[in-house]
């Protein structure tokens, strides 16, 4: 899994966020073919894809408050809900990348995921290494989690990664975190393209990171940053790039050489 690559399509590129479960089934299309050819092109590409929940987990958790905490009856079985809808997505997203040619199996965070209050404590990683080593994609996704402090929770598809990325041997970890979405990368004030993310800008820029369109129960652009920020200054060789797949081409331009100029770079470069 030497020099992988950690691919997160985000849930406003697959699905319509301001509608309830509503996909884009041809950009979900679009992109597994893309995927295809990066994976076909590069028989050595150790390739870990995860995804947003979009339209789907993301209605449903903002309903139940799912990821604040989780103790009554009512509340839980909008738990049961929450994941259920997050599924939902995930196996339309297999299904497309299946249909395309690409050997997917998805990985279900909640089957193994323990959080203590809020934050992962433990994931299966094995399945991840199995599956990578076998040449087959595995897919993650956001979804609910048993948490010691507060019952349940929602733990995010970037989470989830940056959680792998630490968790997975120093010679399995990735060299790269593209977050493809539907916007070109990370805007400032004036709408336009910040290159380059560092923690020396972060706060200069922060203002200009607001929330997410639509419904996002995971936080916004603001403290998704954050976090990427913390986790290449953990990993100085883990550089993050935020760009669009809305563009034809360019997430097969991004898988074949991630250093491709487009969007924008968090951390390291």
């Amino acid at each position: 899994m030497n020099g992988s690559l950690f691919l997160k399509l985000g849930g406003s590129l697959l699905t319509d966020k301001t509608a309830v479960e509503m996909p884009r089934p041809d950009v979900l299309a679009r992109l597994a073919r893309e995927i295809y050819q990066a994976w076909t092109a590069q028989p050595d590409l150790r390739l870990l894809l995860g995804h947003g929940s979009g339209s789907f987990g993301h209605v449903a958790g903002a309903k139940y408050g799912t990821r604040q905490g989780v103790q009554t009856a009512a509340q839980w079985h909008g738990f049961a809900e929450v994941g259920a809808a997050a599924a939902r997505l995930n196996r339309l997203v297999t299904e497309a990348l299946l249909a395309a040619g690409v050997a997917a199996v998805s990985l279900q965070p909640s089957a193994s995921a323990i959080c203590i209050d809020g934050r992962i404590q433990s994931l299966a990683i094995e399945p991840v290494r199995a599956a990578v080593n076998a040449r087959v994609v595995p897919v993650v996704y956001g979804d609910v989690a048993f948490d010691t402090a507060r019952g349940g929770t929602i733990i995010s598809t970037e989470e989830v990664m940056m959680y792998l990325a630490e968790a997975l041997p120093s010679a399995e970890r990735p060299s790269w975190l593209l977050l493809a979405g539907e916007t070109e990368g990370v805007y400032d004030l004036e709408g336009a393209v910040i290159p380059h993310i560092t923690p020396a800008n972060f706060e200069r820029i922060r203002p200009a990171l607001g929330g997410s369109r639509g419904t996002d129960v995971t936080g916004g652009m603001a403290s998704k940053v954050r976090g990427m920020l913390q986790l290449t200054a953990a990993h100085p060789h883990l550089s993050i790039r935020i760009f669009s797949g809305l563009t034809p081409g360019t997430l097969a331009q991004v898988l074949a050489e991630p250093k491709t100029a487009v969007g924008t770079v968090v951390g390291n470069q």
